[in-house]
Formats: C-alpha cells, sequence, structure tokens
C-alpha cells in the first residue's frame, strides 16, 4: 500500500504514454502511487524507481520489472549505466516533499508543531536546517530566503536569527518562530512561515541543483518521442521546468535557426501545464499548487 494518491495521477501517467515493452524511471518513488500505475501498464517493459529517502523502500512491491535504487535522481545516467541501461522511454519526477514526509512531524518538515529542524530528505546526509542556522552567515541566510523563499525582508529575518542564535542555538521549530515572529504579517502567519520553511528545505537538499543535473541527463537517455513529465509544486522550480522544456535551457533563452524557428529538444505536450480540478483540491489540499508539465523529445 502506498502513503497517499498523488496529484494528477491519471494525468500525469497518461502523459508518459506507457509503452508495455518500454523502459521507464520515476524519479521520486515515495509512496509508490506512480510507479504502482506504471507497473498496472507494463508488459515485459522495466521501470527504474529512485528515492534518496530510505522509508520509501517500505513500498517497494515484489515485481521482478522494477529496479529499486536508494539514490537521489541526480545520479540518474551512472545508475542507469550500471544496471545496463543506455536509453528509457519515458521519466516521472513528482518534486518536493512527500506526503508521508509532511505526515512524519520528526522529519522536521512542518512548522505546525514544534519538532527538530532537520528537513533532511536523505537522513544519512550530515546537514540539517538547524545546522545551516547554526553555521551561514547572515549574508549567507539572506540569500536562502531570498532566492528560495523569495521574500522580500530576507536580509530583516536573517538579521533576527543571527541575534537569536547569540543567545541559544535554534534547534526546534518554535527557537526559529520565536526568533522571526514578529517579522511575519499579520494574518498571513501561515503563508510567511512557508516561504520561510521551503527556503531551508531547499537549501538542505540543494533541491534545485539537484533537478538541473536531472533534467540535463534525463534529456541525455531519453530515446526520440520519449517523454519527460514532472510535477511541480511551486514558482522556482516549476520555472526551471518550463524553461527547460521550452528552450533546453534553464535560464529561458531562446535559440533560432535561420528561420526564426526556435531551436529545442523538446514538442510541449501540454502548453500551459495542467493543474488539479476542484475535485481533487477539494479531496486534497495539498495539490493545490500542483502543475503536471509534459514534454516529448524531437
Amino acid at each position: 500500500m502506498y502513503y497517499h494518491v498523488p496529484a494528477l495521477l491519471e494525468e500525469s501517467i497518461r502523459g508518459l504514454s506507457i509503452r508495455p515493452e518500454g523502459i521507464y524511471v520515476d524519479a521520486t518513488f515515495g509512496g509508490g502511487g506512480h510507479s504502482m500505475e506504471i507497473l498496472r501498464r507494463l508488459g515485459k517493459g522495466k521501470l527504474i524507481a529512485f528515492d534518496q529517502d530510505e522509508d520509501a523502500m517500505r513500498n517497494v512491491p515484489d515485481d521482478r520489472r522494477l529496479i529499486f535504487l536508494n539514490q537521489n535522481f541526480r545520479f540518474l545516467r551512472n545508475n542507469l549505466k550500471y544496471n545496463g541501461i543506455e536509453q528509457i522511454d519515458g521519466l516521472i519526477a513528482d518534486l518536493g516533499v512527500s506526503f508521508h514526509q509532511f505526515d512524519e512531524p520528526e522529519r522536521g518538515f512542518t512548522f505546525r508543531q514544534d519538532v527538530s529542524l532537520d528537513m533532511r530528505m536523505n537522513k544519512k546526509s550530515s546537514v540539517t536546517a538547524a545546522s545551516l542556522l547554526k553555521n551561514l552567515s547572515e549574508a549567507e541566510l539572506a540569500s536562502i530566503f531570498y532566492d528560495y523563499g523569495e521574500l522580500i525582508n530576507s536580509r530583516r529575518i536573517a538579521k533576527e536569527i543571527v541575534a537569536a542564535r547569540e543567545h541559544k542555538p535554534l534547534t526546534t521549530v518554535n527557537d526559529m518562530i520565536s526568533a522571526i515572529g514578529k517579522l511575519a504579517p499579520f494574518r498571513q502567519e501561515h503563508k510567511f512561515y512557508a516561504k520561510v520553511f521551503q527556503a531551508l528545505r531547499i537549501a538542505v537538499n540543494h533541491e534545485m541543483e539537484c533537478l538541473m543535473e536531472m533534467l540535463e541527463q534525463a534529456l541525455s537517455v531519453l530515446r526520440k518521442d520519449g517523454r519527460l513529465v514532472v510535477i511541480t509544486y511551486h514558482s522556482l522550480e516549476d520555472r526551471i521546468v518550463k524553461n527547460f522544456m521550452r528552450t533546453g535551457n534553464f535560464e529561458g533563452e531562446e535559440n533560432k535557426d535561420f528561420y526564426g524557428n526556435l531551436i529545442t529538444p523538446f514538442r510541449i505536450v501540454n502548453k500551459k501545464g495542467t493543474v488539479p480540478d476542484e475535485t481533487e483540491i477539494e479531496d486534497n489540499k495539498r495539490a493545490r499548487s500542483a502543475r503536471l508539465r509534459i514534454a516529448e523529445k524531437i
């Protein structure tokens, strides 16, 4: 049994355009929701699933067509080669924190309970949110909150953190809220803390760097007509995915041929991306920020 039904499950699986004999990658296995649906559609094909969180191993089904790798998807290409795979027919990635990680308070991804500031997707990593708050300079912290949380008062947030840690280390959610609580806008506290914690989580897990490395490698291993399917949850990662699918680079810089045609490695399948309908959002509040992007390699 997997943890939950992922957002936009039917749309994303349909977007993979699965061939029974094909080779597919689930780059974010998590609770196994996408992998289960892929396996149902495979005949003699093969599925390679990645997840750096060892908890995900509990959900791996006993299926000889599945190879599960307890690895970060940034090591996509090397792991495929190690398993004798040069090209694949499709890849799906459901980005961000899994429902299981959010629902386990001790993992430190939520600000709704007073738990340790952990936020590691890979529990073997030595870097936690608490260690970043302890060791980074005020300027480095400000950059994290501005770049990854898009917080315009990032410098003030960093300043308050540095001032607070002089008295005691910030190791729990309550420590963090006590340090920066006065900066939370009235009646927008939830949104403010969500951005702060998002920024820390992205920094702890190097999420943007890992995403870009995975996308570049996905392009190199996808066959012609292979599908790239990505579900994003915030504007930073969505911008990276959108630009890469549209132009082949992360900045969105357009390169055109002599006739003015855009030079790109992909054909966009759903131009504006797909978002959940009202029924799905009603059933699953966390799905409201999801956006599905699908591209086919030319």
